[in-house]
């Protein structure tokens, strides 16, 4: 079992996010629990508040914080979760929602099916946090934070156009993105091959990008319900200039809405602080609301990103990681954090947290609606050579848009297969 004496250290990767260390009352030896988190997922000044309350609400544990890079990180977790090290290896880690899925399978977390049950709350969980967590009915991945897309608009291009209030309905999105074109600006900048939005449009329809039957995963972008939703991103994609053979990062949307005559894109809330960065005069100018859905009753579908935290099973201090979560997964520390970084919360009825904030509080709208990747081991591949942004481009350019799908489905079904491993 790893001990140390009460010293509260916070151990960061990086310069800029070095805290100060200072001593708890008392002296006894404390049980240490490794937390790793991902660089840029909480501030210095968090992490250091959470860490003096975590340990002086619990005088047996010591905590220590390791901040991780994305890059790499499948491998050194894969490494992390082997090691039979208790000195160097952490308890818990930070992963990404959809990537819970491919530990489990290669085996070495804890289930926390009763934790979650008994102690956490779950069935008030965002279901886009929630339900990648979830493989082979328990429940490993413990939604920490989450941040979906939503509609960033220009206040004054729809003001132009008479359009004097975000629409609630896609019908009305269509329409009121037609109105902002004829009036001389672009309605919309939407690329292409923004997938994960197309993927909010095909769950509104009751379809998905693949479905898993008796443990075999295959691609679903043929089913009626998918070309519907592939239809509509048609539909709204011609509405704008945007490239049909390039993603959103290319050229960034961000840089092209900040030009100041595109009506509204699709991203993260988040985007509006990099889009002023570029054009200052827009600054008090860019309004936010959810993906509209098919009716006025609730938002679209929408990609959920985020964070999940999970337990190495080889921990020695389980009890302790346990707690650790707990207390991170927690009322107090989600809306602490969601308010320090513009999160949402993990829970829906923690939307209110954020309410006073209108990027986030559209994105907590959201969210409650929010789905993730195929919960496949397998998924990460995919997107590695994802064959859905070529099928994008096949449609959007003029292929049939069935064949096109079917060729695209094969595909995902050949990657997902586990018996090619």
């Amino acid at each position: 079992m790893k001990t140390r004496r009460t010293t509260l250290v916070v151990f960061l990767a990086s310069a800029s996010l070095l805290t100060g260390c200072g001593l708890l009352p008392g002296g006894e030896d404390r049980e240490e629990v490794t937390l790793w988190l991902m660089k840029g997922s909480a501030t210095a000044g968090f992490v250091e508040r959470f860490t003096k309350e975590f340990e002086k609400e619990h005088p047996s544990l010591s905590l220590k914080v390791e901040i991780q890079e994305w890059g790499g990180i499948t491998e050194k977790v894969d490494k992390a979760l082997k090691s039979d090290d208790q000195d160097t290896a952490p308890d818990v880690i930070e992963v990404g929602n959809t990537q819970v899925a491919q530990y489990v399978d290669g085996g070495g977390l804890v289930d926390l099916t009763l934790e979650s049950m008994r102690d956490l709350g779950m069935d008030d969980w965002l279901p886009g946090l929630a339900e990648p967590g979830r493989f082979g009915g328990s429940q490993y991945g413990i939604p920490w934070y989450a941040a979906n897309r939503v509609v960033i608009y220009n206040k004054d291009v729809f003001a132009e156009a008479g359009v004097s209030k975000p629409p609630k309905t896609r019908e009305q999105w269509i329409a009121d993105t037609t109105r902002i074109n004829e009036s001389g600006n672009q309605g919309i900048y939407l690329a292409g091959q923004d997938w994960y939005t197309l993927s909010g449009f095909i769950w509104d329809e009751g379809g998905d990008l693949a479905k898993e039957s008796g443990n075999i995963w295959e691609g679903a972008l043929e089913t009626p319900a998918a070309l519907r939703g592939m239809d509509f991103y048609r539909q709204l994609q011609e509405l704008g200039n945007g490239p049909k053979d390039a993603d959103e990062e290319n050229p960034p949307q961000a840089e092209v809405f900040a030009k100041g005559d595109v009506g509204q894109i699709i991203t993260v809330p988040g985007t509006a602080q990099t889009i002023v960065e570029e054009n200052p005069a827009l600054k008090g100018k860019l309004g936010f609301f959810p993906v509209p859905g098919k009716t006025a009753a609730k938002p679209g579908a929408v990609f959920t990103g985020g964070s999940d935290l999970v337990v190495r099973e080889k921990t020695d201090n389980r009890a302790g990681a346990v707690e650790l979560i707990k207390a991170l997964a927690g009322e107090k520390w989600q809306i602490d954090l969601a308010k320090t970084m513009n999160y949402v919360p993990n829970k829906t009825t923690l939307a209110e947290a954020v309410s006073g904030d209108e990027g986030s509080a559209a994105m907590a709208e959201g969210a409650a609606h929010g789905r993730a990747t195929p919960n496949s081991p397998r998924w990460a591949a995919v997107e590695g050579d994802n064959p859905i942004k070529a099928y994008m481009t096949q449609v959007l350019t003029g292929t049939d848009p069935e064949a096109a799908a079917k060729a695209a489905s094969k595909r995902i079904t050949k990657t997902l297969d586990l018996r090619t491993r």
